[in-house]
């Protein structure tokens, strides 16, 4: 009986509450839609490569269920954009089947919304042959007639020059992509590599401000062979990319000073190919510029090279004082290192590295290592960091825990700031089979030993013959470290704290050092008030 009861009372409710409701009655749109913003911009892309997905939010504020009969891109299936509405990629049609371009009979609940997502992928070649850059626009349209109403859609193309290895099938039927091969062990003979890539051509080996280059996998530069990269360049790399300077080969950046410090006009820049805002300093994007053991004469001059995961990665030839020099220059946002050596010979002088997930610099398993006017800096933020600014040592261990050992016959650090968000930020590591020779001159380290934990020799801060004139724990006054801006203010600790060294007459800005000279690569200004 109490079952009978519940049965007679719960379809009472349910006859009650159907005859209540009215069904959903959707009716025709009368162009009353909102948006999220009236025009869409897709940020700059280089031709054919996709874009980054964006996002238009269309409200329907009325009481009333409606249909919208068509939602489609001008350009209808001709269009380079392409949509997806709830999910869905709406119609097929065109001579290639396209779709996502248009859409018919989408329905809205009242005071409801919903996501329109946008891509595009444009060949700049079917748009202007003759221009480097080209503004494509298209709009989404909302019904037609009287009750049309569009949102325009923006995007900036930019042509390049594409470097990338050849794909081919193999005899099982699989597509693989060229590998690299080269001497890697020295002994004269080629050996295979698992490195995805090609040796650049002898019509490639000057990279000029023409026209950005796109790099796939690594573009290689042959024995006797040199890449020169003039100045005003804009090389990109895809990610898992970069350079490959090998045996006998050589690089060239000849980069110039800018007039214009946002632009960057004569600086020869190394990044990333997504072009998107918020790519902009997101660190990994790309590999590394590699200087192979036994690549000579290696030049970087007015370069910034960001979001990679090694900036530059030089190995070998520690007896070569040529091997790599790196001046007026800038080294953001490397995912593991900054600059890494290995037993290797680097001459540096105004140069700038900052924020990189292990070390700003590492110079490991020996080497010859002479830096004047760098600002070493860490600033990293986006997980645990393990290392300092600043790591020397002079052994490696293999992966059977065997360790060999190789001399740092030098590393001297003269007008040089090391600093970060850690401490210490520097640590010293030596291996007592082999020499450990080092010198700081006149430089500011951030080492704060209050606990002892660093003990020994190396740690000697009163000893001269390692540290000569070195001030230690006060703050550089960076402007915004965080964002990489490393300039240092007047008045600051570091402030005609240096010595004049050689014949470097002008800073990392071409401006013109004081008779003393202040430390790192920025000769101090007055910062403006906020």
């Amino acid at each position: 009986m109490k079952r009978l009861s519940y049965f007679i009372l719960s379809l009472t409710i349910l006859v009650f509450w159907s005859s209540c409701r009215k069904d959903f009655e959707f009716s025709a749109s009368t162009g009353s839609l909102e948006f999220s913003k009236d025009t869409v911009y897709l940020d700059t892309v280089f031709t054919n490569i996709g874009s980054s997905t964006y996002n238009l939010k269309v409200y329907n504020n009325s009481n009333d269920d409606i249909i919208i009969p068509s939602i489609k891109l001008s350009e209808g299936y001709n269009s380079y954009y392409r949509m997806t509405i709830d999910g869905t990629t709406g119609l097929e049609g065109g001579s290639n089947q396209a779709i996502g371009k248009v859409f018919e009979n989408i329905e809205m609940l009242a005071k409801d919304s919903m996501y329109i997502f946008i891509e595009t992928t444009i060949d700049i070649q079917d748009l202007a042959a003759s221009q480097t850059q080209f503004l494509y626009t298209d709009a989404i349209e909302f019904d037609s007639g009287d009750n049309l109403q569009k949102v325009e859609l923006v995007t900036l193309v930019k042509d390049a020059n594409f470097i990338y290895p050849q794909r081919f099938l193999n005899s099982e039927g699989e597509y693989i992509t060229e590998t690299l091969t080269f001497d890697v062990d020295g002994d004269g003979m080629e050996d295979e590599t698992t490195i995805e890539g090609r040796f650049l051509d002898d019509s490639e080996l000057t990279f000029t401000n023409e026209k950005s280059y796109v790099i796939y996998g690594y573009a290689a530069v042959a024995d006797g062979k040199t890449l020169t990269v003039e100045s005003g360049a804009r090389v990109h790399f895809h990610a898992n990319s970069g350079l490959l300077i090998t045996d006998g080969a050589s690089l060239k950046v000849n980069g110039v000073p800018s007039l214009d410090q946002e632009l960057m006009e004569g600086e020869v820049i190394f990044e990333g190919d997504r072009l998107e805002p918020a790519f902009a300093d997101i660190p990994g994007q790309w590999q590394t510029i590699w200087l192979f053991n036994n690549s000579v004469d290696n030049v970087i001059n007015h370069a910034t090279i960001k979001n990679g995961t090694i900036g530059v990665l030089s190995d070998g030839n520690q007896d070569d004082p040529t091997k790599f020099t790196l001046t007026n220059s800038q080294i953001y946002n490397s995912s593991n290192f900054g600059i890494l050596g290995r037993g290797t010979s680097i001459y540096g002088e105004n140069v700038v590295v900052n924020n990189s997930g292990q070390s700003s610099f590492a110079g490991t398993y020996g080497g010859s290592y002479n830096f004047v006017h760098t600002t070493f800096a860490n600033y990293w933020n986006n997980s645990f960091r393990q290392f300092p600014s600043v790591l020397l040592n002079n052994f490696i261990i293999d992966e059977d825990n065997t360790v060999f050992t190789n001399p740092l016959d030098e590393a001297n650090f003269t007008n040089c700031i090391v600093y970060g968000n850690d401490n210490p930020e520097l640590i010293l590591d030596r291996d007592p089979a082999d020499d450990f020779n080092f010198k700081f001159t006149n430089s500011l380290i951030k080492f704060d030993n209050s606990n002892n934990n660093f003990t020994g020799d190396l740690y000697d801060f009163n000893n001269s013959l390692l540290y000569e004139n070195v001030i230690f724990n006060q703050d550089p006054g960076f402007l915004d470290p965080n964002n990489n801006k490393l300039k240092i203010p007047n008045g600051s600790p570091v402030d005609n704290f240096g010595i004049v060294f050689g014949n470097l007459s002008t800073d990392i800005l071409n401006t013109t050092r004081s008779v003393t000279p202040d430390l790192g690569a920025y000769e101090s200004v007055e910062f403006e008030d906020n």
